[in-house]
């Protein structure tokens, strides 16, 4: 591993970098030193978002702990991530790795992981496979489990991946069908440029037997209009992780739970670093 400070720019913020898995990470540090026996936030964000889903949140927190907010390789200012993941393509388990790595090389005190969508992926992943590297664990509209849709919205699907793919068809035979396919998708999936085989990877996993071997404090927040990861999901997320508790916003959704759901989030963050599981 090579861990570079670097400059905080025009801003107050203190960014360096880390490399793990081949892989650069910008982060953001600020609260108390990072000493032995010093509590540490480690503050994961959503896809597409970047190290600034959170920076108000553990601004809020700096007095009780060390924060570090992280960019995953391919967001904010961190760049796509290396051809060196299972398969050539990363997923959860590189990224969860990476963290591992970086984590492993620093001082231990406390350590509480707050993952909002994506980045709750990627403390699930981080918690089964590496047990004793985190003591607590707050997830915010997090993704992890398979959907489960009702018969309709099965059939829905079906019937556009069937037209997505006779799409293809027709391209392979000279036919400019770029703006039909463009339509095709969800707004994360059109975004993802360089990112869309990582996203086509991450969204296809289900967690849900590895997370019975949870051990850690595990708190679960989400809104109750999240329809990214809604609240079913989370309530199921609940009952497969041993001791979660899960608590059902109402009025916010899978971005508002982030502003509006803030103080929920500090308070919920602020208890696990006082050891009340």
């Amino acid at each position: 591993m090579v861990w570079n400070h670097g400059s905080a720019g025009r801003t107050a913020l203190n960014f360096s970098t880390f490399k793990a898995k081949d892989a650069p990470h910008a982060i953001v540090s600020l609260g108390k030193p990072l000493e032995v026996g010093v509590p540490h936030v480690i503050w994961a964000h959503g896809w597409g978002q970047d190290h600034r889903a959170f920076q108000a949140l553990a601004g809020s927190l700096e007095r009780a702990a060390h924060h570090t907010l992280i960019d995953f390789p391919g967001f904010g200012q961190s760049p796509v991530p290396p051809e060196t993941g299972h398969a050539g393509i990363w997923d959860t388990a590189d990224y969860a790795d990476a963290v591992a790595e970086w984590l492993g090389t620093l001082p231990r005190g406390r350590r509480i992981w707050v993952g909002h969508s994506f980045g709750g992926r990627v403390g699930l992943r981080l918690a089964t496979r590496h047990p004793d590297i985190l003591d607590g664990m707050v997830l915010v509209g997090s993704h992890g489990l398979k959907p489960i849709r009702s018969l309709m919205t099965r059939l829905k699907i079906f019937l556009r991946v069937r037209a997505f793919k006779a799409l293809k068809l027709l391209e392979k035979v000279g036919v400019d069908v770029s703006a039909r396919k463009a339509r095709f998708g969800s707004a994360d999936y059109r975004n993802a440029g360089a990112m869309r085989p990582v996203f086509v990877k991450v969204i296809g996993e289900d967690q849900s037997q590895d997370i019975k071997a949870i051990r850690i404090p595990v708190r679960i927040i989400c809104g109750a209009l999240d329809d990214q990861a809604p609240p079913e999901m989370s309530e199921r997320m609940g009952r497969l992780i041993p001791g979660a508790s899960v608590s059902i916003l109402p009025g916010l959704d899978h971005y508002t739970v982030l502003s509006d759901g803030g103080p929920q989030i500090a308070h919920t963050v602020a208890k696990l670093l006082e050891g009340e599981g």
